[in-house]
């Protein structure tokens, strides 16, 4: 048990080592990607920083695997060094018992990052989408998913606009039972539009069924209501913008994600993406054992053996190839190649299996 622990607590020196190195590289990339982004326009620096703030937690979440990659080659290149290494397999221990407190630390850190740095990252991640459309001047989130139905917004700065439907199809270019409401500059209601569906079309939506309603008049609305059996209401809206204007999977917490996922689906748009991303979450703490195991697989090796940097360019590239596949993986589940639930936990189950046969293969000890 003590050795185990004190495995565990030099592979966290090592990760905190890693991480903070990790931390200065992305605050310098962040940084310098920004300034170039907004070069030519009236940013103050200020905001230019406030943004490498915001996304910081977020590209320190998406690194965690290749953090994890190198503070274990880190951990067990020293221990091999030392001879600790040999000493323990000299008392008896086997290669596989040594890596219980570095796979228990790695599963760990996983479970924190669950439990705090994603919460952390949505937050983050949602300020920082609505920071930078602000600075870029984009319409900030143009739609809303509640309970009631879908939400969507557009307009002018002299006429708003508010969709509101009970129901879409998949890509949320056609609405059902659809209410659209204008407002003036001020915030008063001059029209309201009921109608039985909305089809997106290039440059208007496409009303059926509908029914008019001027408020702005002083007489009763009912007495000069309009209806049409087709109607066309001008829009800039696109299909793309109403997809990439719902929260991101990494912009809701993972405690509130599978309700999202039932209002996702309730208003009749694939949840496919947020599911993904809720089972790439849940096998985090998985994964980064995976990660551990194959940097131990190929480092765990007395340092006056010959192809030791060989090895450790093997650790290093099988690392990689893993987080990559990983992220492909994700890319397919997203696309409806693979299943969800495949594309999140194959990789590193076959990443364990994998690493601990080649382990228990080059057991000497």
């Amino acid at each position: 048990m003590i050795l185990h622990i004190y495995f565990a607590k030099r592979f966290v020196i090592s990760f905190a080592i890693v991480a903070s190195a990790f931390l200065v590289l992305i605050v310098i990339i962040d940084f310098i990607e920004h300034l170039r982004n907004f070069r030519g326009q009236d940013v103050a620096f200020i905001k230019i920083l406030e943004l490498v703030a915001l996304n910081v937690p977020s590209s320190l979440h998406q690194t965690l695997p290749l953090i994890m990659i190198l503070c274990s080659i880190m951990l067990f290149l020293g221990l091999s060094k030392s001879n600790e290494l040999v000493i323990t397999r000299a008392a008896g221990r086997s290669a596989v018992r040594s890596l219980i407190g570095p796979i228990i630390a790695a599963f760990l850190i996983g479970v924190v990052s669950i439990i705090v740095l994603n919460p952390i990252v949505a937050g983050t991640k949602k300020q920082y989408e609505n920071l930078t459309s602000e600075l870029s001047n984009l319409p900030i989130n143009t739609s809303y998913l509640s309970a009631n139905g879908l939400w969507l917004r557009q307009g002018t700065s002299q006429i708003q606009t508010v969709i509101h439907a009970i129901h879409a199809n998949l890509d949320g270019t056609k609405l059902f039972n659809v209410t659209l409401q204008d407002f003036d500059f001020s915030g008063t209601a001059i029209r309201r539009i009921v109608a039985q569906s909305a089809s997106l079309e290039q440059g208007h939506w496409n009303l059926i069924n509908a029914k008019e309603w001027p408020l702005e008049l002083a007489q009763n609305p009912e007495a000069n209501a309009l209806s049409r059996s087709s109607y066309k209401i001008p829009t800039e809206l696109t299909k793309g913008q109403i997809q990439d204007s719902f929260a991101t999977p990494a912009s809701i917490p993972i405690w509130k994600l599978p309700a999202f996922i039932n209002q996702l689906k309730k208003a009749g748009f694939s949840a496919r993406r947020h599911i993904v991303w809720f089972h790439m979450e849940i096998t985090l703490p998985l994964f980064l054992s995976a990660i551990v195991m194959i940097g131990a697989g190929c480092t765990m090796r007395h340092t006056r053996q010959r192809r030791t940097k060989l090895m450790v360019l093997m650790a290093i590239l099988f690392g990689f190839s893993l987080y990559f596949l990983r992220n492909f993986a994700q890319i397919l589940g997203e696309n409806g190649q693979l299943p969800e639930v495949w594309t999140a936990w194959i990789p590193p189950i076959a990443a364990i299996g994998l690493s601990l046969a080649f382990l228990l293969h080059t057991e000497d000890g």
